[in-house]
């Protein structure tokens, strides 16, 4: 346990250094799309809207601004929280915040999704990538470079389908089930993420990838943006989601923090 209190001092020293000094703009990365018209939700969910309530000069003089915005919970640049796919697991506003800080693995699979668009990162994929840059830390969030971002905002493109509505027919690349046993069950991970619409595969039907890891109250990242720019190890990543009591899920801002 006392990995927890350690990991949140270090972060909070290396990213304020000392009292008063100048944040390094830098080594600061957005790993968020913004919403707007164009964000990506999964299909029959409800997207993004927002509008304007009040945007002006007001009669007493002084400039007033304010607006109002509606979506569902899963779509974006969004968390899963446990209970998505786990019964009993973790909501999102009881996610324990030591683990939304967390230093990042980042598997890079894009040759291999090159030659296959429904490619699975698989748990030979994680032990090579192990055998260069060291174990898998506990409480790491795992992340998967595919290089689907390339595709966002495009509908078609980035579900893999020309029918993005139909939520049978895509196809993009996803964790593996093997991969998921082994983070959780031998790595002890408290989170992984993705540049795809899903930590599963496309083609997916049962979603069992969700199931092992919210199961093992295990949240997942989707539609995470500007992977191309994070190390293989040595970044920290946070992850602040909107505190929704009860929620399964919801936008969330993820930055990291490059060593």
């Amino acid at each position: 346990m006392l990995r927890i209190p350690l990991l949140v001092l270090c972060v909070l020293l290396a990213f304020f250094g000392l009292v008063g000094a100048q944040i390094d703009e830098r080594s600061l990365v957005d790993l968020t799309y913004s919403f707007d018209e164009q964000t990506i939700f999964w299909p029959n969910n409800k997207p993004f809207q927002w509008e304007k309530t009040a945007w002006g000069m007001t009669a007493d003089g002084y400039w007033y601004a304010s607006g109002s915005f509606c979506m569902s919970e899963h779509g974006g640049t969004h968390i899963d929280a446990p209970i998505h796919f786990g019964k009993d697991q973790h909501t999102l506003d009881k996610i324990p915040l030591y683990r939304l800080v967390a230093p990042a693995a980042v598997v890079d699979v894009r040759d291999a999704v090159a030659k296959d668009r429904d490619y699975r990162l698989s748990a030979e994929d994680l032990k090579t990538w192990e055998s260069r840059h060291g174990r898998i830390p506990i409480g790491a969030i795992v992340l998967m470079h595919s290089g689907w971002g390339r595709y966002w905002p495009d509908k078609v493109k980035y579900f893999g389908s020309a029918t993005p509505g139909d939520p049978e027919t895509l196809h993009f690349p996803g964790f593996s089930k093997e991969a998921a046993e082994f983070l959780v069950m031998e790595r002890k991970i408290d989170g992984v993420g993705i540049d795809t619409p899903s930590i599963d595969h496309g083609p997916s039907r049962d979603f069992i990838v969700h199931q092992v890891l919210n199961g093992a109250n295990v949240y997942g990242l989707e539609n995470v943006a500007s992977l191309e720019r994070l190390p293989a190890t040595g970044a920290t990543v946070i992850a602040l989601p909107m505190k929704i009591k009860g929620g399964t899920g919801g936008p969330v801002r993820i930055i990291a923090i490059l060593p």
